[in-house]
């Protein structure tokens, strides 16, 4: 496979036929624009490129004159075409995958493909690019530095307030997909269960009337009740749970079971670091827990 170093001239007609093996392709989101040049001169290499829908695909193709043959692959006839594609790669061909938008297996079909490849010893390649999840996290004005893909939720509120229930605790910003008719309903749900967090409403990125609605949760819901659904594919991201306050049984608790394994300065550190705390005051803590006595370190 050509491989290129940072900074070297690339020229497109010098790009050698990639080696064979299956290729997790990203393509657009919207813009038609946001596809790489790689993903193009892969795609023009495949021996067959597998479509969430060959339809939306083929606009794609069509707009960089590619003429590929393309097949469906999507969760409704994965099973059966599975077995046709492995038989294909294993003869030595280049087959691209490729979701309707953005990167395959982030909430589209794929993931049993590239295991089975995996099994097999196929080699899998990725062609990153574009992804709804990325941008729509990188635009939201929220903590980007851990966050949590919980994909889409339960259309049931029953079943979608369990799922919230399930991530509530995680201590990073959650990033989800959800559909226009179901946004109001969704807020509403993600704000009695989740707290009135910050959040973020992208829709419609790298498109013509990209649009992100930054606010509280209950003022998001609202807003979508009132204006009824939006138009457009929707990201939403809500800011990670405020941190629990710390009060002494915690603290406490933390040092009496690092003291269980480590030493007094050992547990003293380690559980400064993961609660925040000043250092000099947990050795003392964890001093007189241990029922020793002896200058701080």
């Amino acid at each position: 496979m050509t491989q290129f170093i940072f900074g070297e001239t690339i020229q497109s007609e010098k790009v050698s036929k990639p080696d064979p093996g299956l290729y997790i392709v990203a393509t657009p989101i919207g813009n038609l624009r946001d596809v790489t040049l790689r993903a193009l001169d892969i795609l023009r290499a495949a021996d067959v490129i597998a479509c969430e829908d060959t339809r939306i695909t083929g606009r794609l193709l069509k707009a960089y004159g590619i003429e590929a043959a393309s097949i469906p692959y999507h969760d409704h006839n994965a099973a059966r075409a599975r077995p046709g594609l492995i038989k294909r790669l294993e003869r030595g061909e280049i087959v691209a995958l490729v979701s309707d938008a953005g990167t395959p297996l982030v909430s589209d079909p794929g993931f049993k493909l590239v295991e089975a490849c995996a099994k097999s010893g196929i080699a899998v390649y990725a062609v990153p690019g574009a992804s709804a999840l990325l941008a729509g996290l990188g635009v939201a004005g929220l903590p980007t530095d851990r966050f949590y893909f919980a994909g889409f939720l339960p259309s049931k509120q029953a079943a979608r307030r369990k799922a919230l229930r399930e991530i509530a605790a995680v201590p990073g910003t959650l990033v989800i997909y959800e559909s226009a008719r179901r946004l109001a309903a969704s807020l509403a749900d993600m704000a009695a269960v989740l707290g009135d967090r910050r959040a973020s409403v992208a829709r419609e990125l790298t498109k013509r009337f990209e649009e992100v609605v930054r606010g509280s949760l209950t003022k998001l819901a609202t807003r979508y009740a009132e204006s009824g659904p939006p138009k457009g594919e929707i990201v939403v991201i809500v800011a990670p749970p405020d941190p629990p306050e710390i009060g002494e049984e915690m603290i406490d608790r933390a040092l009496t079971a690092a003291l269980e394994r480590q030493s007094v300065k050992d547990a003293a550190g380690d559980v400064a670091a993961a609660l925040g705390l000043p250092r000099r005051r947990l050795y003392e803590r964890a001093l007189a827990l241990s029922g020793k006595r002896g200058p701080a370190k």
